[in-house]
């Protein structure tokens, strides 16, 4: 009888991989494609969408930048407390203001590794595509407050990764997640625990 076949022992740490930018930019369709890989390769992985995370967890928030932030603070929480237990976590989510995306990140380097993703799609592109129907609402006035239109939206200044979805197929952009994150995983910092993330409350 042949040997039975031992998957790879995960890492004792994990990492979080932020992948931010407009609405319609492409940031849901190359973390779920890059996520697809890492399964295959039998590794522990989570995608967290933000617009589902937002309808379980962030029910009752809306779009105000308070609320924003709060909402992504609440994604970043989550995100960290898998990182801890060794999970590669790939957050979509359009985070568009850079001071909470960076507390985020130092909240979840105290138990592992991360890696922001700036999906940098121009904004003719996201018009275009359109996926939620979020532009052609705003342009009929029905909606106010779309991020990179009426509201804000603050690249990172210096993302580990810049993708343009405009200029290469969501396959290309998933495997140059892949090429960078290598042996990020083996890299990153050892895991102290969920409880590094509650700071000192008991």
């Amino acid at each position: 009888m042949a040997p039975a076949t031992v998957p790879p022992r995960p890492p004792d740490h994990g990492i979080t991989v932020w992948f931010t930018g407009l609405p319609s930019a492409g940031k849901t369709t190359v973390a779920d494609l890059v996520g697809r890989r890492l399964a295959e390769q039998g590794r522990r992985v989570e995608v967290l969408d933000g617009d589902l995370v937002r309808a379980q967890l962030s029910r009752g928030l809306g779009f105000s930048k308070a609320d924003r932030d709060e909402n992504i603070r609440r994604i970043g929480y989550v995100a960290g407390l898998l990182t801890g237990h060794g999970v590669t976590v790939l957050v979509s989510a359009i985070s568009p203001y850079r001071a909470i995306r960076d507390e985020v990140r130092a909240a979840v380097e105290r138990v592992g590794g991360f890696v922001e993703v700036h999906v940098a799609t121009d904004l003719a592109t996201c018009r275009a595509r359109d996926v939620k129907g979020l532009y052609a609402r705003h342009a009929r006035g029905e909606l106010r407050g779309l991020t990179g239109v009426d509201d804000p939206y603050e690249p990172p200044l210096a993302p580990e990764l810049r993708l343009d979805t405009a200029a290469e197929s969501p396959e290309e952009s998933a495997a140059r997640v892949l090429e960078l994150l290598g042996d990020r995983t083996a890299r990153a910092a050892p895991t102290r625990g969920a409880q590094a993330l509650l700071g000192s409350r008991p």
